[in-house]
């Protein structure tokens, strides 16, 4: 295998990471308010025994994003420059998005008052649910062809950011990633939190199945492949497989399944694209392909041995956390807020 499709697979790899760990994150803080909404008397408890779920992992997720981001600087960098330069504008509400979600749970628990932490939720509700559309239009918006000039300069981003198949793309990945939050939720607490993200999953996952599927086999059936069939059988056979387990409460074999389906949507949309990088929708002679987009042999080459020795050492270690941390969550786990009532900041 060529260096070039093999540094093409393990970017495929890393964003596959990223999508499927920060996937559920995104879910957990898209769903909080609908969780805790229930029983006033305990709504701030359930809140924070829904957040304390990501607790230990969620910023050791983001980690595959900037790794992925640093990798696909150094090995493809005119794929990375057309890239963040014609989609500035939805990456950069991404990040905008991300620090306010770091903040709003960092800062959750710092202070006792009702309205700050009302605030910090705020936060972290539009932190999850702005990236969790976004991913899914912009990769879509690559999938599909833009504007790219023969100077690999993306001419106008916004009619294929904005064309229906983007928007579905940006709905699938928001539906995916609430129903893996949802069911990871439902695999980490017990008690009424547990019902209600059972509930939840239960109703979400028919939609993600239609919404998610017509997506998929839009996909496949335009930009697909022979191979990307694969792909498309297995996020469906993983869809479906959700369905059944969250209607039967078994939110182990569940959280499997949309495991795999969000995987096997990231491979679809990779699978998709290969042998380009970015695909140009004005002449195919001008897309970017993994072999014109690529670094030098030997850039790729010291890349390859410094991957080879860190990225087993980066996933045992975040393995091990996932085992440490494996047990259930209640309400009664989470103590009480210091003040009876609300305290005012002075």
């Amino acid at each position: 295998m060529e260096l070039t499709t093999l540094w093409f697979i393990l970017i495929a790899f890393l964003f596959l990471g990223y999508f499927v760990l920060e996937g559920f994150d995104f879910g957990v803080g898209m769903l909080m308010p609908f969780l805790g909404r229930k029983s006033r008397m305990n709504a701030d408890k359930r809140r924070r025994t829904t957040l304390n779920t990501i607790g230990p992992f969620w910023d050791g997720n983001e980690v595959w994003l900037i790794t992925a981001g640093g990798a696909l600087f150094a090995a493809f960098p005119d794929w990375y420059a057309t890239l963040f330069s014609g989609f500035y504008l939805p990456l950069l509400l991404i990040l905008i998005a991300l620090i306010f979600r770091a903040v709003a749970i960092e800062f959750r628990g710092k202070i006792d008052d009702v309205q700050w932490r009302a605030r910090c939720d705020i936060g972290i509700v539009v932190g999850s649910w702005i990236p969790a559309i976004l991913w899914g239009m912009i990769f879509a918006a690559v999938v599909s062809g833009t504007q790219i000039d023969e100077n690999k300069q993306i001419v106008s981003v916004w009619a294929d950011f904005f064309s229906p198949y983007a928007v579905l793309g940006g709905i699938t990945t928001a539906l995916l990633f609430a129903l893996h939050g949802a069911v990871f939720i439902a695999l980490k607490t017990g008690g009424e939190v547990r019902a209600d993200a059972v509930t939840t999953a239960t109703r979400l996952a028919p939609i993600a199945l239609v919404v998610a599927g017509t997506f998929a086999m839009w996909t496949q059936l335009a930009y697909g492949s022979n191979l990307t069939w694969i792909f498309t059988a297995i996020a469906a056979v993983g869809l479906a497989v959700t369905v059944v387990m969250t209607a039967k409460q078994r939110e182990g074999k569940a959280f499997i399944a949309t495991f795999i389906t969000v995987a096997a949507a990231t491979a679809l949309l990779f699978g998709s694209l290969f042998p380009d990088v970015m695909p140009s929708s004005l002449n195919p002679e001008w897309s970017l392909t993994v072999e014109g987009a690529a670094s030098s042999p030997y850039t790729l080459t010291v890349l390859t041995w410094a991957a080879a020795f860190l990225a087993p050492v980066v996933m045992i270690y975040q393995g091990w956390t996932y085992w440490v941390f494996r047990q259930r969550i209640t309400v009664d786990h989470i103590p009480d807020s210091i003040g009876l009532k609300t305290t005012r900041r002075k």
